[in-house]
């Protein structure tokens, strides 16, 4: 038997976060609470913490600044390959003719 994975939106992992900060409960009767699993409470605070407002991206989305990070690292893929073709095109026209 397989389980699925469960997902939550982004406003219910700010308002469970929230709610830990506020409440005075322990995350674990929180989680017990609120039908989560454990440790997703603790994993949820410290990525607001890390991320601020660009925690819980959503489906596959990357925060701004990954996001940057990722593009360039394609772009500069690109480059490297165009420099290896030139590369290549000045060995073959740089030969002597015969």
């Amino acid at each position: 038997m397989t389980k699925t994975r469960r997902t939550y939106t982004r406003e219910f992992k700010l308002e469970a976060v929230h709610l830990l900060e506020t409440s005075g409960k322990s995350a674990s009767r929180l989680e017990r609470e609120l039908g989560i699993g454990t440790g997703c409470l603790s994993r949820w605070r410290r990525e607001f913490a890390e991320e601020g407002e660009d925690a819980f991206p959503g489906h596959g989305r990357l925060a701004p600044d990954r996001e940057r990070i990722r593009q360039l690292e394609r772009e500069n893929e690109v480059l490297r390959q165009e420099r290896e073709i030139l590369e290549k095109a000045v060995a073959i026209f740089s030969r002597p003719s015969r």
